[in-house]
């Protein structure tokens, strides 16, 4: 079994990441921008072949966030991975964020896209990685300030899920009018929860601080794609 050597992102993220899951993009720039980048080149020649299913989505959560942080700093001041031009979103930007490749993994050329769609949601099904999967916006789960490790996966899985289905910027319930207002996370990968839920209140009611009654209106609530930046850095 292949082991993986997590010690350096760990350490960069239990450096740079807040207990709110905001990142210090500024001194992250200027102080440890070359050894993310290393630790990046130390991983090329992973073998996801050679990984069990624990450290194999561990690995890739990890790459994806680190990835993702990577594009942050090269183009780091930005306010949002969503640029706008003239108040305009520059689409055609925004999605190329996610679509182009910047990485390449034991041969395989990567994106964003790629990792998440294709070799994540089809390989190894889990649906809460989609509260541990951050592309830097306000709008996603908390980055966790600490590396994903095997041994604990799942753990840090169901912590996650509790912690973001219990902020209420993410998910909330108004008893008056039965309505449950959640993220558009819960929409756009409606069918991954599906596979382990009968409906959505159903999943987030195994999480959700209280309990929720069996019909309750879905509300999704705006996404916010400005940047998850810790601006007292």
């Amino acid at each position: 079994m292949t082991q993986l050597n997590l010690a350096t992102w760990d350490n960069l993220l239990r450096k740079y990441v807040n207990d709110q899951g905001q990142i210090a993009y500024d001194s992250w720039k200027q102080n440890s921008l070359a050894e993310l980048e290393q630790w990046l080149t130390n991983v090329r020649n992973v073998d996801l072949q050679g990984l069990d299913r624990q450290q194999a989505i561990a690995f890739l959560l990890n790459l994806y966030n680190a990835l993702t942080i990577r594009q942050v700093l090269h183009q780091y001041p930005i306010d949002s991975i969503r640029p706008q031009v003239l108040g305009i979103p520059n689409w055609l930007t925004f999605l190329r964020f996610f679509t182009q490749t910047i990485f390449t993994l034991n041969g395989q050329s990567l994106s964003l896209n790629t990792i998440e769609h294709k070799i994540l949601r089809q390989q190894y099904p889990e649906p809460r990685i989609h509260f541990a999967l951050v592309c830097a916006s306000v709008g996603c789960p908390l980055l966790r300030a600490e590396a994903y490790i095997p041994d604990r996966l799942t753990a840090q899985l169901e912590d996650d899920c509790e912690r973001f289905i219990n902020n209420p910027d993410k998910v909330r319930y108004d008893a008056a009018s039965q309505t449950l207002y959640c993220s558009k996370i819960f929409k756009w990968y409606k069918t991954d929860f599906l596979t382990v839920a009968d409906s959505m209140p159903t999943y987030i009611g195994r999480y959700f601080k209280d309990p929720l009654p069996p019909d309750v209106t879905l509300v999704y609530l705006p996404y916010s794609w400005d940047l998850n930046q810790c601006l007292s850095s």
